[in-house]
């Protein structure tokens, strides 16, 4: 029994808690502020402007905030797409910072593009090991059937850590390294603001080593790519 509740307290440690805060900082930081320049979607479309990005789009996504490189579109929830608020500006800025890896050919941004697109693949075939084990079991009766249904469970596993890993270093520098100085330069929020906007930064990034986190605690999730 105490085995049982140490791994389950690890898991809220890995899990919850991250998920938490990351939950807490956007909430504290999406209050509406009249005084703010713009919303989100037209902070977006400035800066993309300025960098000679006209061709990506702003558009508004129902899936979460995110930057899609194949349709060359920034895409915002409703909330930070029409909102004024210092969590929708700085949210904008990460996926903005995503539009310019892409039209920079930022290497580690390409590479785990190219890695997803496999790794998708890979993702489905385990999944295929996963569902045929049980119907190889009824047929052949065989143990060989239980080898396949755990070579599909890890094989999924090391796919989804492999993934949410080399996801990791983009979003740190979309943060860090593309959003963060956008905001620094551009003066689009008070000093006082800025804080604020690097934290919520700091937890857009994290976003993904809470879903690395929450891929080692459980079993992964299968035909998605993990959006950026």
């Amino acid at each position: 029994m105490l085995p049982l509740l140490i791994i389950l307290a690890v898991a809220f440690l890995l899990v919850v808690l991250p998920q938490l805060w990351i939950h807490r900082t956007i909430e504290h930081n999406a209050v509406e502020r009249s005084d703010l320049p713009g919303t989100g979607a037209e902070f977006a479309r400035h800066v993309l402007d300025q960098l000679n990005l006209a061709h990506v789009k702003v558009e508004a996504t129902e899936l979460g905030s995110h930057y899609d490189p194949d349709a060359k579109a920034v895409r915002l929830e409703p909330r930070f797409m029409a909102g004024r608020s210092v969590a929708a500006v700085a949210i904008a800025a990460h996926e903005v910072g995503h539009a310019i890896q892409d039209a920079m050919g930022l290497p580690s941004f390409h590479r785990r593009l190219a890695l997803a697109k496999v790794g998708l693949i890979l993702s489905w075939v385990a999944a295929a090991f996963v569902w045929a084990a049980p119907l190889l079991m009824m047929v052949g009766r065989t143990p060989a059937a239980l080898i396949l249904n755990l070579l599909g469970f890890v094989g999924t596993a090391l796919v989804s850590i492999a993934l949410q890993a080399t996801t990791l270093p983009v979003e740190f520098d979309a943060s860090f390294k593309r959003a963060l100085p956008l905001l620094e330069r551009g003066r689009y929020l008070d000093d006082a603001d800025m804080p604020a906007a690097r934290e919520l930064l700091k937890a857009a990034a994290y976003t993904y080593v809470a879903g690395l986190l929450r891929t080692l605690v459980s079993i992964p999730g299968m035909g998605r790519l993990p959006r950026l």
